[in-house]
C-alpha cells in the first residue's frame, strides 16, 4: 500500500481553496492542516471547505499562524498559497521546519529570491517544486508527446495569450505593487513557462507594456527567442478578455491548445495538407490533482525535484520575468537589492 502523503496548506485565499478541492481528488493525498494569519481565518476556511466537501474532507488541524504549520510534525508537504511577495519568506520558514514544498507560481518575486530558495532547498535536501499546474495536465502532456513524435514537423513558433478584464480597484492584489500585482506574475507566467516547456530554453526577450496607475503592468506583450531558434509571441492582460489559446506551428502544421489553454481538456491538430483532428484529454476534477500527484510521486521516490518542473527552470523563468519587467518599467520593493540585466543563458544576471 502506497504511503499517504500528508498535506498542509499555507494561506486561505481562492487558490488555496482550489488546491484543497484538488487534494480531495488526489489518490494517496490527505489534507491534514491549514494555516492562516489568524486562528479565526483558519477555522473559517476549514468550515467553508467542510460545507462544500463534507465527509470527504476528514479532520483538518487549523493553525492560527504560518509558523505553526511549518513546525507541525504531522505534515509532509506544504502548499504555499500566499501572495507573490510572501512566497520566499514562507518557503524559507517551511524549509527550516523540514517540510517539502509546492510553491504557487510565480515561484517568487524575482530571480534573486528564486536562487536563494533553490539553494536552501538543496542544502536542506528537501523537495521543492513550483506549482505550474498546467504542465501536469493530461492535454499538455499529450501535446508534448505529439510534438516529440513529429506530428507537426519541426516546431518553429508559438503564440499564446492570457487575459481578462479585471474589474477591481487599485488596492486589489492584482494592481497592488506591494502584493506583486500586475499581469505578468499572475498571467504572463503561463505562456512564458509553457513556451519554454514546448520549445526549449529561452535565450532572449523583447517586451512592451502598459502600466496601470499603481505602477504595475496592466498588460504586456513579449517576444521570446529560444535556443532552438524557435520564436514565441506572448501576451498577458488585465485590461482585455483574450481568446486564451496557445498555438504551436511547425513545418508540417500546427497544434493548438483549445481555450482555456492553461486548463484545457482538448487540443486540435491541423496539417498542411488540410487534414486534422481533435484530441480529447480530460483532467481530474478542477485539474489541481495532477500537480499534487506529481509531488506525491516525487516524494515517494525520494526525488528532490520534479523532472517536469525543475528548480533550475523556475529560477531561469523568474530571471526572464525580471528582464521583461525591467524593459517595461515595473519594479517591486524586493528588487531593491537586485541589479537585473539581460542574460542569454537564462534571464537576468543578479548581483547581490
Amino acid at each position: 500500500m502506497e504511503k499517504i502523503i500528508r498535506w498542509g496548506i499555507l494561506g486561505t485565499g481562492k487558490i488555496a481553496k482550489a488546491m484543497a478541492q484538488g487534494l480531495r481528488d488526489t489518490p494517496g493525498a490527505e489534507l491534514v492542516a491549514v494555516a492562516s494569519r489568524t486562528q479565526a481565518g483558519a477555522d473559517r476556511f476549514v468550515a467553508e471547505l467542510s460545507a462544500g466537501i463534507g465527509a470527504q474532507l476528514g479532520t483538518v488541524r487549523c493553525h492560527g499562524s504560518y509558523q505553526a504549520l511549518a513546525d507541525d510534525p504531522e505534515v509532509d508537504v506544504v502548499y504555499i498559497a500566499t501572495p507573490h511577495p510572501l512566497h520566499y519568506e514562507n518557503a524559507v520558514m517551511c524549509l527550516h521546519g523540514g517540510k517539502a514544498l509546492l510553491v504557487e507560481k510565480a515561484f517568487t518575486v524575482n530571480r534573486r529570491e528564486a536562487e536563494q530558495l533553490a539553494a536552501l532547498a538543496r542544502d536542506k535536501q528537501l523537495f521543492v517544486m513550483e506549482a505550474m499546474w498546467s504542465r501536469f495536465l493530461p492535454a499538455i502532456l499529450e501535446a508534448r508527446r505529439l510534438l516529440d513524435s513529429g506530428v507537426i514537423g519541426v516546431p518553429a513558433s508559438l503564440s499564446a495569450d492570457f487575459g481578462f478584464a479585471a474589474e477591481v480597484g487599485p488596492e486589489h492584489r492584482l494592481f497592488n505593487p506591494d502584493l506583486g500585482g500586475g499581469s505578468l506574475l499572475d498571467l504572463g507566467i503561463y505562456p512564458l513557462s509553457l513556451a519554454a516547456y514546448f520549445l526549449g530554453p529561452v535565450v532572449g526577450v523583447n517586451a512592451v507594456g502598459e502600466l496601470a496607475d499603481t505602477g504595475v503592468d496592466m498588460q504586456a506583450s513579449f517576444a521570446l527567442r529560444h535556443a532552438s531558434g524557435a520564436l514565441s509571441s506572448c501576451t498577458s492582460s488585465l485590461r482585455a478578455h483574450t481568446p486564451n489559446t496557445l498555438t504551436i506551428s511547425g513545418s508540417k502544421g500546427f497544434l493548438r491548445l483549445n481555450p482555456r489553454f492553461y486548463c484545457t481538456e482538448s487540443l486540435t491538430i491541423g496539417l498542411q495538407d488540410g487534414s486534422g483532428r481533435d484530441v480529447s484529454a480530460p483532467r481530474i476534477g478542477n485539474g489541481y490533482a495532477h500537480e499534487a500527484l506529481e509531488v506525491n510521486r516525487c516524494l515517494r521516490e525520494g526525488l528532490l525535484e520534479s523532472p517536469l518542473m525543475p528548480l533550475a527552470e523556475s529560477v531561469a523563468l523568474m530571471g526572464w520575468l525580471d528582464t521583461i519587467r525591467g524593459q517595461i518599467g515595473v519594479r517591486y520593493a524586493a528588487d531593491a537589492a537586485t541589479n537585473a540585466a539581460p542574460n542569454a543563458e537564462g534571464g537576468a544576471d543578479v548581483h547581490r
